[in-house]
């Protein structure tokens, strides 16, 4: 009971830190959870800390329990500490007030991530406390992860790629359970994520008094036929297995399953009722058209338009592949489009095999015995890519009720009035103190 009541008044104070990154350098402010977390770990034995600060504040924290058999994996549990901004007057409670009402703690942060980075902290102490592990167990706390990561986990990566080991990473998130068609369970554990591929689509058209069009070119009225093209992309399922695995893991009738997995039918996504956009999300390669912008004043006619899109690739789909759907969608209109890649990055996957995966496997079968788990991949990002990119696995790990479906949890990231349920809190916590006692040989 006490590593409980330590990670929740742990949790507690991450949160009204508030720790808000607004995704400008100066935001986040994250030392203030760095802070936080030194004094958490104040007189444990048989740890190092080492801080790192990308700009003035922003700063990430790493805890290393030294293993006694440098041959032995490793495992990293990789938090982080930044929350996304709020609109205050949208909550009925304090953001950053951290109150428990009816079994739940309320707080912008408390479901992304900091329920997690607080369960990863205790584990990690309680293992230093237990005396040294076989394998080397290392606790990040980690900046900027809402902005991308260019001033936390990627800029680790890239300056400090030493700090820690890549090698085996948790984090966010897992563990949620699907609604099965038949009543049946199912729990969820995140092995990837897809890729980035935002463009600006720009086109050109002749620039003059808005009270004399006639005979010059309109770069709104191009555009927007752009936006009509680019709106009319139909693009076909994956045959991926993770994405196949996903449909069969519901236990449809044959003829919804038929259908999803060739795509014959898109009404068949509404089967998935909450998580009916999330499957569609995972089925194919998505585009989603954002920000739309010509002109600046109402009597003048603009000499630019531009279109930016957010496009978001499964793993194996390149940057050269994105760029000719969008030039076939143009057609006759392609040379007249200028295509500008924006944030670009693949998608990653980690295999659905290996010491990890199956430390993960048998954890969630002591909790909930006999129950399978399907392996998918995250619609949006998070920092276990970088750890990917450096040859490493990454996998989202975390516990929730049974009561507790993914469209439950997808539902409660950046909300008004986030919450985590206590009981939540509680297993994901044990769940990581098994997980790490039996990868590690505590």
């Amino acid at each position: 009971m006490a590593l409980y009541d330590d990670t929740l008044a742990l949790l507690r104070e991450l949160i009204r830190n508030a720790c808000v990154n607004d995704m400008t350098p100066a935001s986040g402010q994250e030392v203030r959870n760095a802070d936080s977390l030194e004094r958490f770990f104040d007189g444990v034995p048989g740890i190092c800390i080492d801080r790192y600060e990308s700009a003035p504040g922003r700063v990430s924290i790493v805890v290393t329990v030294a293993g006694t058999d440098p041959e032995a994996e490793p495992l990293t549990l990789l938090g982080h500490t930044d929350v996304v901004p709020v609109d205050h007057s949208r909550w009925e409670t304090d953001p950053f007030g951290a109150e428990i009402i009816d079994g739940r703690l309320y707080g912008r942060g408390s479901m992304d991530m900091l329920f997690i980075t607080a369960s990863m902290a205790a584990v990690a102490r309680d293992v230093a406390l237990a005396g040294p592990p076989t394998g080397t167990l290392y606790f990040v706390g980690v900046a900027d992860e809402e902005a991308r990561g260019g001033l936390g986990a990627k800029w680790l990566s890239e300056q400090h790629p030493d700090a820690f080991s890549w090698r085996n990473c948790l984090s966010e998130t897992g563990g949620s359970h699907l609604p099965v068609a038949d009543g049946s369970d199912a729990l969820v554990v995140v092995v990837g994520e897809k890729g980035s591929a935002q463009r600006r689509l720009t086109v050109t058209g002749d620039a003059g008094h808005a009270s004399n069009p006639y005979g010059r070119v309109s770069a709104v009225a191009t555009i927007a036929e752009v936006v009509r093209r680019i709106s009319l992309i139909d693009l076909p399922v994956s045959q991926d297995p993770l994405w196949r695995g996903f449909v069969r893991a519901f236990h449809f009738s044959p003829a919804i399953e038929h259908a999803l997995l060739n795509g014959s039918d898109n009404s068949a996504f509404e089967h998935f009722g909450e998580l009916s956009r999330y499957a569609h999300a995972l089925s194919r390669l998505t585009i989603s058209q954002t920000i739309l912008n010509s002109g600046s004043a109402i009597n003048v006619l603009p000499s630019s338009a531009t279109l930016d899109l957010d496009i978001r690739p499964l793993p194996g789909t390149t940057q050269e592949e994105v760029d000719e759907i969008l030039i076939d969608a143009l057609g006759d209109l392609a040379d007249l489009v200028q295509i500008e890649r924006l944030i670009s990055e693949p998608a990653s996957v980690s295999p659905t095999d290996g010491p990890l995966y199956r430390a993960m496997v048998d954890t969630f079968d002591e909790f909930f015995p006999g129950v399978p788990v399907i392996p998918t991949v995250a619609a949006g990002g998070s920092d276990l890519r970088f750890a990917r990119r450096l040859d490493g696995v990454g996998y989202g790990f975390a516990l929730h009720a049974r009561e507790r479906t993914m469209g439950d949890v997808f539902a409660l990231l950046h909300s008004h009035d986030e919450y985590i349920e206590l009981e939540d809190l509680d297993l994901t916590l044990n769940a990581y103190r098994s997980l790490a006692r039996r990868f590690l040989g505590v």
